[in-house]
């Protein structure tokens, strides 16, 4: 068996999670709570609905399906060349998958928050036991929300061109992060109340372990993601016998220099690093992790935008001036991404930053080979950005009313 030393980490993180070529290439993984109207207050068995996916088979765009915690289904696109692409072959499988759970009394939610069900953890695969015992020895009284209940829309995106392309994509992707979470904030209603927030998925997930899910520093994005990945703390530690110590009480980097319980291998390394959850996670790719689930028809629109605004360079340099005039310095402190996930677009700064970010993404796209995403992200431009408005806030009229 083969162990590892921080220099080990350090190379990893350069060579595999940092990995660079030429951007372009899009991908997207889209979460659906599941619900069946005749018992919109009980979870979806999860053996009902994995095995009407299987009889579907392989699906015409080659996205992948996968299930979270709590029966969240998990529609994951291959990198394609574009948004386009990766809209087109989304957009097969969603309706294909959609049209399939509607025959047998189900439908697809979009919401980064169940509305109304308790979270019910139906996976009982070790990571999930793991994750759920860590979060209860470690105090995450939202832990079980997190992983149950919630869903979100992640875009993947290309590291970039070379060390310093790929520093400015990490530093504007992070800076990005919180105008992504008050623009497409859609989770405003729990057990059937308003929170208060716009996001409450946001809230849900900033409480649950500030060593992994905090935003990481920008700067030199190598340096950034091997300190967070060594300060942060160890889920879990698996053994050969296949049993799993869980929160052993120390960081990554302390059980680097301990060799405690044993020394750390490489596949301790590449288990730690699928524990962190930041907002903008690095895995050969940026996978942007802040946005919530959107309603069904507005699905395709983060996909877009951040494609847009990260790799169009004109859409880029407009965007990077935007969240400039945001403030917040290099990185955007917590009071900004509580302003985004509470407030969303009623906050001027924020509802100026998004008009103006929207606006540049709409003209790329067309210059993206992307022209038939245009509409869509402007009927949302015209139906909530220009307004001031989020998902959230029509969920909660519709609450109201």
């Amino acid at each position: 068996m083969s162990y590892i030393t921080a220099n080990d980490v350090q190379n990893y993180i350069h060579g595999i999670c940092f990995k660079t070529g030429p951007p372009g290439r899009v991908g997207a993984e889209t979460e659906w709570l599941v619900r069946d109207p005749l018992r919109p207050r009980e979870p979806v068995p999860l053996a009902r609905l994995s095995s009407l996916v299987e009889a579907i088979g392989t699906l015409p765009g080659n996205s992948t399906v996968t299930f979270e915690p709590g029966g969240q289904l998990e529609l994951s696109s291959p990198p394609l060349r574009g948004p386009g692409a990766a809209h087109t072959a989304l957009a097969r499988d969603l309706a294909l998958i959609r049209t399939r759970l509607h025959a047998a009394g189900l439908v697809l939610d979009g919401n980064g928050l169940d509305p109304r069900r308790p979270p019910v953890r139906q996976l009982t695969l070790p990571r999930y036991t793991a994750m759920e015992d860590y979060f209860h020895s470690a105090g995450c009284a939202t832990g079980p929300l997190m992983m149950c209940s919630t869903a979100s829309l992640q875009v993947c995106l290309d590291i970039g061109a070379d060390t310093a392309d790929a520093a400015h994509r990490w530093r504007l992707a992070n800076r990005l992060g919180p105008l992504f979470v008050a623009a497409f904030a859609n989770s405003p209603i729990h057990r059937g109340r308003a929170t208060g927030w716009r996001s409450t998925r946001w809230a849900i997930w900033d409480a649950i372990d500030p060593t992994r899910t905090s935003p990481v520093a920008s700067g030199d994005p190598v340096a950034a993601w091997t300190g967070y990945a060594m300060r942060a703390r160890i889920m879990s530690i698996r053994d050969d016998t296949g049993s799993w110590v869980v929160d052993p009480g120390i960081a990554f980097g302390e059980w680097l220099a301990r060799h405690r319980p044993r020394p750390p291998t490489h596949d301790d390394l590449v288990h730690h690093l699928s524990t962190l959850f930041p907002p903008v996670r690095p895995r050969g790719w940026l996978e942007l992790r802040m946005i919530d689930a959107p309603p069904a028809r507005w699905w395709p629109v983060p996909i877009a935008v951040a494609a847009a605004l990260l790799d169009d360079p004109g859409a880029a340099r407009t965007a990077a001036e935007a969240v400039d005039r945001l403030g917040g310095g290099a990185d955007p402190g917590r009071r900004l991404w509580e302003r985004a996930a509470r407030a969303a677009l009623t906050d001027p700064a924020l509802a100026e930053c998004a008009r103006t970010c929207f606006a540049a993404a709409s003209e790329a796209l067309g210059r993206m080979d992307a022209a038939d995403l245009v509409g869509v992200v402007d009927e949302y431009r015209e139906r909530f950005i220009e307004r001031g408005r989020c998902p959230a806030d029509a969920q909660r009229l519709d609450m109201a009313a």
